[in-house]
């Protein structure tokens, strides 16, 4: 009897007082409790102090005139952005930064499509495999780093004794400014490729059998699969590795301050590491945090359009 008249009493009630029934707005979410915003109050804000406080500071910084000694000067203005259009060594280091930035990201994204199908494959020892290519991108890039330095040495190295055995004459491989930029490009390869296979592989795996059934009741080749249904279908994943390596590939430092410092004659000298070197060995605090920000603005840039990018490729497909 009580149940009902509880569920006349609902019928004839709106339906956003029914009981059991969350009111809702026009686009049909569900609005979050009023009494979640004073448990996520100090998580947003200690996130927003550990983000906005180093931003803030670091563009007072970078309109100002620090001292070595760390006295202030004052407000400059953008004299310190002036300076940095004004100087090649930035320029420089843009363009090393953007070379490394699409070397690295095309053969990591090509090998990693090629080694994410081989992964693929349902084979027996696949799972030992995939543990133990996540080695080289789970390892310290410092000891990455510093392994490579003993490869690269010129007299007792291993590149150069394959070389000697195939007979090649041996390189200076972080000697030559030529050359140096690509011994980084290898080095920066080997240890992200294997992520990118895994995280390529596992979209492969996750892919819907009914489009490939239907292409090959159509008469589809192997080739028009991989090419009119499995790529479109994987964009989504790849996007997100590539937005992924190519956030870290823009703030690339590390890797090459441990191997070469920014050299030979300043071949390697990436942006995140000129704004270091300017900081803390040319002690010039402002001029670093205007290089800084360039580099914020030039990652917040890349992601934007990575983003932009990833969502059109979810509306198409």
């Amino acid at each position: 009897m009580t149940e009902t008249r509880r569920r006349k009493h609902d019928r004839g009630a709106p339906p956003g007082r029914r009981r059991g029934v969350s009111r809702r707005d026009s686009t049909g979410a569900t609005p979050v409790s009023r009494g979640v915003w004073p448990l996520m109050l100090p998580a947003i804000i200690v996130t927003g102090a550990l983000v906005l406080m180093p931003v803030l500071y670091t563009g007072w910084l970078a309109l100002s005139d620090r001292r070595p000694n760390g006295e202030n000067a004052g407000f400059v203005g953008t004299s310190n952005f002036s300076q940095m259009f004004d100087d090649p060594l930035f320029w420089n280091s843009v363009r090393v930064t953007l070379f490394l930035l699409v070397v690295c990201l095309t053969v990591e994204t090509l090998l990693g499509l090629a080694l994410g199908y081989l992964l693929s494959i349902d084979v027996p020892g696949r799972r030992i495999f995939q543990g133990l290519m996540l080695i080289p991108a789970i390892t310290a890039s410092v000891a990455v780093a510093l392994v490579w330095l003993l490869i690269y040495d010129p007299t007792l190295g291993a590149a150069n004794q394959i070389l000697d055995a195939v007979g090649i004459d041996p390189v200076v491989w972080l000697g030559d400014p030529d050359i140096a930029p690509w011994s980084i490009a290898i080095v920066d390869i080997w240890q992200w490729t294997p992520l990118m296979a895994l995280i390529i592989a596992a979209g492969i795996r996750a892919l819907p059998s009914e489009p490939f059934e239907a292409a090959g009741i159509d008469g589809a080749s192997n080739w028009k699969k991989a090419r009119h249904v499995a790529l479109p279908l994987l964009m989504p994943v790849i996007s997100v590795a590539v937005l992924l390596r190519t956030v870290d590939l823009v703030r690339f430092f590390d890797t090459v301050y441990i191997m070469t410092q920014g050299g030979p004659v300043n071949s390697t000298n990436t942006l995140n590491v000129y704004g270091y070197r300017s900081a803390f060995i040319d002690q010039e605090a402002s001029y670093a945090a205007a290089l800084q920000l360039s580099l914020l603005l030039l990652v917040v840039a890349i992601a934007g359009v990575f983003t932009w990018w990833r969502r059109r490729q979810i509306v198409e497909y």
